[in-house]
């Protein structure tokens, strides 16, 4: 396998590219000099565009793109289209539950989770575990239902039985020999998944905690959520950092899933935000 592995200037720069030459692999490293300034500077995980772009100029099977402290990686597969984390758990877990080693046929991922993520399950009778967004939230609930694999779309995956807490160059193994011993190309495994077009819109608030009382912004999203049926998802949720109402909104198009997601955004915005 000829890979591209962007160590985003950070901390497995050293490491990575050498595990993966040593595993077989042919690899390519970009963005690994790190200079103390330059981590995360327009490349890796926060950045997969550029690892994509370089294995369509190179002509490699896949690329991955680690970000500054190593934690997460994200793919591109040889037509140069990103693979994220909910595509990498969503391979892994069938995989293990086809091998009977997946503990309760469950799996913990978090609200956040494409919904093709939540159907690939279903279909594949495993049982998803919500936590809240966070790779500690996800760990916490894995711990607390024995669960031995979870992971959000961001890139995190955990693998409990090799590591306690989300690992990129674990994931990166991970993911690449279940492809090379299944046969089959990253684009391949990822595609056990559809992923649904998912549309975000942050909107600011004055009080992020006067959501759960704000009846017009519910009356909006139950309408979207009618209109959509099963074809798609709403979430609205407070951040919990920031002054902000995130609206997630997945539907069988960008499109729909955008004029969703901005009416939502619109009523959130009237309601809560500044006067």
């Amino acid at each position: 396998m000829t890979v591209v592995l962007d160590c985003a200037n950070g901390a497995a720069a050293g490491v990575a590219p050498e595990v993966i030459r040593r595993l077989g692999a042919t690899v390519h490293a970009i963005n690994d000099e790190p200079d103390g300034r330059n981590i995360n500077e327009g490349c890796g995980a926060l950045h997969p565009e550029v690892v994509a772009a370089q294995v369509l100029r190179l002509g490699a099977d896949a690329g991955v793109a680690l970000d500054g402290d190593a934690d997460r990686a994200v793919f591109a597969d040889s037509s140069g289209d990103v693979i994220d984390g909910d595509q990498v758990l969503a391979a892994c877990a069938i995989d293990l539950k086809e091998q009977g080693r997946l503990p309760g046929d469950a799996v913990v991922a978090t609200v956040m989770s494409n919904i093709g993520f939540l159907r690939a399950m279903a279909e594949a009778g495993i049982e998803v575990r919500a936590s809240k967004v966070g790779d500690r939230y996800v760990l916490e609930e894995m711990i607390r239902t024995g669960a031995m694999l979870g992971g959000e779309q961001s890139g995190h995956v955990i693998f409990r039985d090799q590591a306690t807490t989300g690992d990129g160059i674990l994931t990166t193994v991970r993911f690449l020999s279940l492809a090379a011993r299944a046969g089959v190309t990253v684009r391949e495994l990822a595609s056990r998944m559809r992923r649904f077009p998912q549309v975000m819109r942050n909107v600011p608030v004055q009080d992020r905690a006067a959501l759960e009382g704000a009846a017009d912004v519910w009356q909006a999203v139950s309408k979207a959520e009618e209109e959509l049926g099963d074809s798609g998802r709403v979430l609205v949720r407070a951040s919990g950092t920031e002054p902000l109402v995130r609206v997630m909104v997945e539907a069988p198009s960008d499109d729909l899933a955008a004029h969703h997601a901005d009416a939502i955004a619109g009523v959130v915005g009237r309601v809560l935000g500044s006067p």
